[in-house]
C-alpha cells in the first residue's frame, strides 16, 4: 500500500525555489505538482532545469516514477488545483498578502518566503485567513529546522560553562556584483521594501528570537547605513534590541563580504557560530564555546584560549536530514494529518512585529521603540 504524499504548488520561480524543488523531491512524502509564474514559458523553463537535475519522483501505488510538474501561466488556475495541497509562496514581498490570501480560501496550506509582508498588519491578515481556513502558515527560515539550533538554546540557557546570558550578536551579508543594484528586485522599493533588513536582518532578528525562546524584546532601535531607490531601500542596517537583562545587536549588508555569523556572550564564556543560516559544506553542522582566562602575575600577561568543539551529524543541505528538507517533511505530514501548528505563524508575525518597529525607529532618526 503506497503512503501518502503532499502535493506542492510553487508560486513563482525565484532562485531560492530551486532550493525547494530539492528538497520537496528529498522530503520522501511530497512531490512538485506545478509550478505557476507570470509568464508560461519562465514557468516551463524552472521546470525544465530543475528536473534536468533533480528529476521529480511521484510513488504511483508504491512504484516510484517520473511525473513532470504542470506549468501555469495564471496564478489563480494553479491556487485552485483539487490535486495541490501546498501552495509555496516564492514572490516579491510587495505581492505576496493577496496570493497567500487566495491559497488559503482555497484551502490549501501555505509556505512564505521572507519577510512574510509589508508590515504587521498584512502578516497578520494573512495569518488570521489560513487560520479562518484551518490551514498552516510556516516562513521560509531553513535554520529554524535543523538539530543544531535546539542544542545551541539548550547550551546556551542551561549551561554552567557561558553562565548567565548577557549578549547576543549577529551578521548576516553578502557584497552584491556590479549589476546588483540595477538588476536585482532586493534594491527596488515597489517590490521588496525592506532591502538588507527583509533580505537578511529577518534572519538576524530570527535567530535572537529562538535564543531567547519566544520572548520579545521589550525595545528595540534600527538604523540604515546605506540605502538606494532615493533613500528607502537599506542596503546595510544595524539593530539593537533590549530583552530584560540582555542586549541583542545585528548588523546587515549587501556591502560586505560573506558572513553568517553569531556569538552568545555569557557571564563566564562565549559561544560562536561561523554559518547560522546556511551550514558549511559538511557532513557536520558545528558550533563553538570558548572560555578564554586573563593570567596576569606582576609582569607576566597571559591571554589563554580555551575552546571546546561541539556538532550534530546533519547534512549541511541537499540530503534527506538537511534542515530545509527536515522543514518541506515536518510541513508536509502536518497537511496531511491536518495539524497544523500555529507556531509556526506566531514566530513569523513576531519576526515581523520586530521588523517593523526597526522600521519605525529608523524613521525616526533611530529613537527607541517600544513593543
Amino acid at each position: 500500500m503506497s503512503q501518502p504524499v503532499c502535493r506542492w504548488g510553487f508560486l513563482g520561480a525565484a532562485n531560492i525555489a530551486r532550493k525547494n524543488w530539492k528538497a520537496v523531491r528529498m522530503s520522501g512524502n511530497s512531490v512538485v505538482k506545478a509550478v505557476a509564474s507570470r509568464d508560461l514559458d519562465r514557468a516551463e523553463a524552472f521546470i525544465q532545469e530543475c528536473s534536468m537535475e533533480v528529476p521529480p519522483v511521484i510513488a504511483t501505488d508504491g512504484v516510484p516514477s517520473l511525473q513532470r510538474p504542470q506549468a501555469f501561466g495564471d496564478y489563480q488556475e494553479m491556487i485552485e488545483r483539487d490535486d495541490i495541497d501546498v501552495i509555496y509562496v516564492a514572490l516579491p514581498t510587495a505581492v505576496r498578502k493577496q496570493w497567500v490570501i487566495a491559497a488559503a480560501k482555497a484551502g490549501k496550506h501555505v509556505v512564505c518566503e521572507k519577510p512574510v509582508a509589508v508590515n504587521a498588519e498584512d502578516a497578520a491578515e494573512m495569518v488570521a485567513a489560513c487560520t479562518d481556513s484551518g490551514v498552516g502558515f510556516i516562513d521560509g527560515v531553513m535554520f529554524d529546522h535543523s538539530a543544531r539550533l535546539p542544542m545551541v538554546v539548550q547550551q546556551i540557557h542551561g549551561s554552567e560553562e557561558l553562565g548567565r546570558l548577557r549578549r547576543i550578536q549577529s551578521h548576516f551579508s553578502f557584497c552584491g556584483d556590479e549589476g546588483f543594484y540595477e538588476r536585482d528586485i532586493r534594491t527596488r522599493f515597489d517590490l521588496e521594501p525592506h532591502g538588507c533588513l527583509g533580505d537578511l536582518g529577518w534572519y538576524c532578528i530570527r535567530l535572537t528570537l529562538r535564543l531567547m525562546r519566544g520572548v520579545l524584546p521589550v525595545s528595540v532601535s534600527g538604523h540604515t547605513l546605506a540605502s538606494v531607490d532615493d533613500g528607502r531601500v537599506p542596503i546595510e542596517f544595524r539593530g539593537e534590541m533590549q530583552f530584560p537583562e540582555v542586549s541583542a545587536g545585528f548588523f546587515c549588508s549587501f556591502r560586505t563580504a560573506n558572513q553568517q555569523t553569531m556569538w552568545v556572550s555569557g557571564e563566564s564564556g562565549t559561544l560562536t557560530m561561523d554559518d547560522f543560516v546556511l551550514p558549511y559544506y559538511d557532513s557536520e553542522c558545528k558550533w563553538q564555546v570558548h572560555r578564554p582566562e586573563l593570567q596576569i602575575d606582576n609582569c607576566r600577561w597571559n591571554f589563554g584560549r580555551h575552546t571546546a568543539h561541539f556538532a550534530v551529524h546533519e547534512h549541511a543541505g541537499g540530503e534527506e536530514d538537511s534542515q530545509e528538507v527536515n522543514l518541506v517533511r515536518r510541513f508536509a505530514q502536518s497537511a496531511l494529518d491536518g495539524t497544523p501548528d500555529p507556531a509556526d505563524a506566531e514566530i513569523a508575525l513576531a519576526t515581523q512585529r520586530v521588523l517593523d518597529a526597526m522600521r519605525r525607529s529608523d524613521a525616526s532618526g533611530g529613537k527607541i521603540v517600544d513593543l
